[in-house]
């Protein structure tokens, strides 16, 4: 199996951020990427800050803050990431551009090097499909936020071989993570069975002509769910959700997937939830 030694994450926004944090608490060189030297200083600042956070809360020692931060190496030259025995994409959740950037990285990194894609819904088969080494390319989809969230989906691409998917899992074991194995199929296995599952909460609003306070209430007290689905999809982000609905109804053409006209109406407004500070609910913080 391939031992990684060193790590590289494409894209420094909150998911990347997150699984770079994960990777240099866990002991792990790691290389983050970002397109200006700003984006990159702003994401080294936003993991130092909730690293210092642990250190305040006592889960933290001052000394391993100072010794993870000191693993993590900033560039923005995609050739300095030719060292690396695993690099996982953190981009933008559309197809051609991380197949651009999975071609360029077929070119930079050594064969042996394992490429991981962060994507939430698009095929890690067509991803992996720009290389030259599709056998070497797996999903690792982190959940938000990644340091928090224990879940992250290994994902077996049509052409993944054993080494480098069984590689992927241990890594993800390394990090503090509880990974579970699956198949490159739309929405891998925890979106394409919530996403269809929010959907049909946020219809209920209307047909049953609910609050959302009362709808959130109701799952949470009737059937268990630690947040209620507007809480959560506020959390994730309402743009984020839509765009994950389009592409799994792209995918399936099964209508519980698409998108409800009400959260399309909102995302067209900015009402975005927790980032925008509005969507089903108000948020001062």
């Amino acid at each position: 199996m391939t031992e990684i030694g060193k790590v590289g994450i494409v894209g420094l926004g909150a998911m990347g951020a997150g699984i770079a944090q994960l990777s240099v608490e866990a002991g792990v060189e790691t290389v983050g990427r970002e397109v200006t030297a700003e984006l990159g200083e702003q994401a080294r600042d936003r993991i130092g800050h909730f690293l210092t956070r642990k250190v305040e809360k006592g889960v933290l020692e001052a000394a391993a803050r100072d010794a993870a931060m000191s693993r993590l190496t900033l560039t923005t030259e995609l050739e300095e990431l030719g060292g690396c025995d695993l690099v996982i994409e953190a981009i933008v959740e559309e197809l051609e551009p991380k197949r651009d950037l999975f071609a360029e990285l077929d070119r930079i990194v050594s064969p042996e090097a394992v490429l991981a894609t962060n994507t939430s819904a698009l095929s890690v088969t067509e991803i992996a499909a720009a290389t030259s080494r599709p056998e070497r390319v797996v999903g690792m989809h982190f959940f938000n936020p990644a340091p928090l969230m224990p879940l992250v989906e290994i994902v077996r691409a049509e052409l993944t071989e054993d080494e480098p998917f069984d590689a992927a899992f241990a890594f993800g074991e390394r990090i503090g993570k509880t990974p579970i194995r699956c198949f490159d199929t739309p929405g891998f296995v925890v979106n394409r069975v919530l996403i269809p599952l929010l959907n049909d909460c946020i219809r209920v609003l209307d047909e049953s002509r609910v609050s959302p306070e009362d709808l959130d209430k109701g799952l949470k007290h009737g059937a268990g769910w630690p947040m209620g689905p507007c809480a959560l999809v506020d959390l994730v982000g309402i743009d984020v959700h839509v765009h994950a609905s389009e592409a799994l109804y792209e995918k399936t053409r099964e209508q519980r997937m698409a998108p409800p006209a009400r959260l399309v109406a909102m995302r067209n407004a900015g009402l975005l939830g927790r980032k925008s500070g509005r969507g089903f609910y108000r948020y001062d913080d």
